[in-house]
């Protein structure tokens, strides 16, 4: 493989794999007038509760619609307050800040990045009504402490999987542990449908029914079955020979296409193996670094199975010569390889500086967020890419 063909392949840093299944299941719903949350997103939610473990799954329009409607089946109202932590994307915090919420966070463990459990409990108040928790870059928050404190207070855990889907803590899937658990099927996850996507799974019927409500326009149809709302035969009007339909409130539209769920099917099935080349490459890429001064390689913590969303790594700039940011640079400018910067914590965004937050009140966040960046890791690498990525980082070290 020629040098540039390497760089092109490094440039696509995450993500899926699609494949002639995929092609097969599209056109066969195009076929079929490409319905929206038919027969398809119906067998996808039955894969995806039985992979998980859980009772109930409903296929929505993207991971952040799964985390609101999750908060809104747990009846979140304005002056409640959610925890969650300083490093994720914005949409963990945002969908309460939309409800009317007060959000705060919890610091994180400098080792695997997740929500620090022994950090949480001085952080719950009365109005304190869900905890979030992000299962970071693939890997399982400690959850056994975490769902302690939460039974103890009487507060919700949704689960923020949008990483982790297949990921596993204690032998139990990601999404299983919490009131709800919350997947993205966005292009740059370990399984995606088309681009977008998401699905909320739950062990609790009333969640699920407000989450199947809210989903759609929160409408209820009487006297006739339906593709994607509830029906309530009981409810069938006296003089009504055919049927009518109710709308419980003012919901939303958050549902999934049949093109996306049957392409959806398709990749849960493929799940297990995409997530395995993602093992290997992460062991291969850590055994190639090992032995570089001024580099934290990612931790798999006991008991829990990774499935590297994300290869997260931290540089020590006196250690290793380059300050992260020119770490960045220097990869894409002289090596060709694009390394991300994930995240920004919330609270020292503007976003969040405007409801108070200050510099300073997370330090293990900030600190770890000054030195991390993630290396491209995907299902797609070859063995030449990864030795290359393993050279450009090696070249760069105190040049």
């Amino acid at each position: 493989m020629s040098a540039p063909k390497i760089k092109f392949d490094l440039q696509i840093k995450y993500g899926t794999e699609y494949g002639p299944e995929e092609e097969r299941a599209v056109l066969e719903v195009l076929r079929q007038g490409a319905p929206t949350s038919g027969e398809a997103c119906l067998q996808f939610e039955r894969d995806l509760a039985a992979y998980c473990g859980v009772a109930h799954a409903r296929a929505v329009s993207n991971g952040t619609a799964a985390l609101f409607l999750s908060l809104v089946a747990v009846g979140l109202k304005r002056g409640d307050r959610i925890l969650t932590s300083p490093i994720t994307w914005i949409a963990t915090a945002a969908a309460g800040v939309t409800l009317g919420a007060e959000v705060d966070f919890v610091d994180i463990d400098p080792v695997t990045y997740n929500l620090d459990p022994n950090r949480l409990e001085e952080k719950i108040t009365p109005n304190t009504k869900a905890i979030l928790p992000v299962h970071l870059y693939g890997q399982c928050c400690d959850m056994d402490p975490l769902l302690a404190v939460a039974r103890r207070h009487g507060v919700a855990v949704i689960e923020d999987a949008c990483h982790a889907i297949g990921a596993e803590y204690q032998g139990r899937k990601a999404g299983s542990f919490g009131v709800t658990g919350c997947f993205s099927f966005h292009e740059q996850k370990n399984i995606s449908t088309l681009g977008e996507g998401g699905m909320v799974v739950t062990n609790d019927p009333a969640v699920f029914e407000r989450v199947a409500l809210y989903r759609s326009h929160c409408t209820r149809v009487y006297g006739r079955s339906t593709k994607y709302c509830a029906l309530d035969e009981a409810k069938f009007p006296m003089g009504r020979r055919f049927w009518w339909q109710d709308f419980d409130d003012c919901g939303y539209n958050f549902r999934m296409t049949d093109v996306q769920g049957a392409v959806g099917v398709v990749q849960l099935r493929k799940l297990d193996a995409l997530n395995q080349r993602r093992r290997d490459h992460a062991a291969y890429l850590s055994a190639g670094l090992r032995d570089v001064p001024g580099l934290t390689l990612p931790v798999v913590a006991p008991e829990r199975t990774h499935v590297f969303h994300l290869y997260p790594v931290q540089i020590d700039s006196a250690e290793f010569g380059l300050t992260r940011d020119e770490f960045v640079h220097a990869m894409l400018h002289e090596r060709g390889v694009k390394v991300g910067t994930h995240y920004t914590p919330l609270h020292c965004t503007t976003a969040f500086q405007r409801r108070g937050f200050k510099r300073g009140q997370f330090p293990v966040a900030e600190s770890v967020a000054e030195r991390l960046v993630t290396l491209p890791l995907n299902p797609r690498q070859s063995r030449e890419a990864l030795d290359y990525l393993i050279q450009s980082v090696r070249a760069l070290r105190r040049r």
